[in-house]
């Protein structure tokens, strides 16, 4: 992935570190933002970079994250404390979407994009 690629992921986790939050996820909380953002936002990744949804199971369940060009970036891995061994397996939107529902989806994407608008009217986005 080049840089401009790198860039636009930067740019996409400042809109969700901005956005995250009870809205988008039951689970979330101050202590630990990402906790239960991860189906919710693989979907929002992929409706703005593409690439493939995969998944990794753990203790709790799914774990789903992005592979863009080949690349894998989980997005939510800042919610564990431990290390996590990743299995990739491929996954969908339709999997990624049982791990959240439609209001919070709604409102992930809604913000990010309201974030993602602002820092591109300054000139530092290109999407």
């Amino acid at each position: 992935m080049d840089d401009h690629h790198l860039g636009q992921i930067e740019q996409i986790m400042k809109a969700l570190y901005k956005s995250w939050s009870s809205d988008s996820s039951s689970k979330w909380s101050q202590d630990n933002p990402a906790k239960g953002q991860c189906g919710v936002t693989a979907l929002i990744v992929n409706d703005l970079l593409g690439g493939e949804i995969r998944k990794t199971k753990l203790l709790e369940g799914w774990h789903f994250y992005n592979v863009i060009n080949g690349k894998r970036y989980d997005l939510t891995i800042s919610q564990f404390k431990e290390d996590i061994l990743y299995m990739d397996v491929p996954s969908n939107r339709n999997e990624a979407f049982s791990d959240t529902n439609e209001k919070q989806y709604n409102y992930l994407k809604q913000s990010v994009i309201n974030q993602l608008s602002f820092s591109k009217e300054r000139g530092t986005l290109n999407i």
